[in-house]
């Protein structure tokens, strides 16, 4: 199953954990970028640059409120990222299945 490449790729997005740790903070509300910033060792500028690429891919909306930037998850783009994996759920199903079948053999002969 391919899939066609852009520069504004959600899965090239979601490739970096620091996005990804971003990701899952939005995930339970809005956060204001000093707010999502917290738990990193990085700069305002370097945080601020993995938003911009979240946002350019449709993950992330921002939204200002005075003079702060409230950053919010749209989670709508990942069903891309969904649909791809459950392309692969047959194989981890069958794989796991040859594995209960294994483990049963081996708890029989012992």
């Amino acid at each position: 199953m391919s899939r066609p490449y852009s520069e504004a790729d959600v899965f090239k997005a979601i490739a970096d954990p620091t996005r990804r740790q971003l990701l899952q903070a939005l995930s339970s509300g809005d956060r204001a970028v000093n707010e999502l910033a917290k738990p990193f060792d990085m700069s305002l500028p370097a945080l601020s640059k993995h938003l911009q690429v979240l946002r350019e891919v449709g993950l992330v909306t921002q939204e200002r409120s005075g003079r702060r930037r409230i950053y919010r998850l749209n989670a709508e783009p990942l069903k891309e990222v969904g649909a791809w994996v459950a392309h692969f759920e047959a194989f981890w199903d069958e794989k796991l299945d040859a594995l209960a079948l294994h483990l049963d053999k081996q708890g029989e002969d012992a």
